[in-house]
């Protein structure tokens, strides 16, 4: 059985330097460090004001007291809809994968996708975060040939999307 003793909640400001941390530890795992990716993102150091945007939401995943993961959603720059949405910036630390948090997380997220009214969720990710490619599947998300918006991560080389 899967641990469950992490916890989803909310971005709060204390949070922002971890979350910074996260998003820096990870993304270069997966060689996602250079130009067109979100780890340079202005965001990135204050997710919580960044995501107190209307229609826009981050949670924090705790084990243990301690902020290992998040992800969020938000309206898709560019995005000729404003119906869409984009599952953003969602990564963890080794010590919290495969742990059932990443399912719960998606869930969460993109229950609250729902509750904004949004209609489908867009994300990208890149090749070799195999992982979470097939939570995304299992998930329904599907493959598209092309990004959607303007998100200015031209490093991104795969693309997802899911109606809600």
């Amino acid at each position: 059985m899967k641990n469950r003793n992490w916890k989803i909640r909310s971005i709060t400001a204390h949070d922002d330097s971890r979350v910074a941390y996260i998003i820096r530890s990870v993304m270069p795992e997966f060689g996602a460090d250079g130009d067109g990716f979100a780890i340079h993102d202005a965001e990135v150091d204050w997710m919580s004001k960044a995501y107190n945007a209307p229609r826009s939401a981050y949670y924090v995943v705790e084990l243990e007291g301690q902020v290992l993961g998040g992800g969020g959603i938000a309206p898709l720059e560019g995005a000729t809809n404003p119906r869409i949405c984009e599952l953003r910036k969602m990564y963890f630390l080794p010590a919290l994968r495969g742990l059932g948090a990443g399912q719960a997380l998606l869930d969460t997220c993109l229950a609250k996708a729902r509750d904004y009214g949004f209609e489908l969720c867009y994300l990208e990710t890149v090749v070799g975060m195999d992982s979470a490619m097939a939570l995304y599947q299992k998930a329904g998300f599907r493959s598209l040939d092309k990004p959607m918006g303007d998100t200015g991560h031209g490093g991104c080389n795969r693309f997802f999307s899911k109606s809600l």
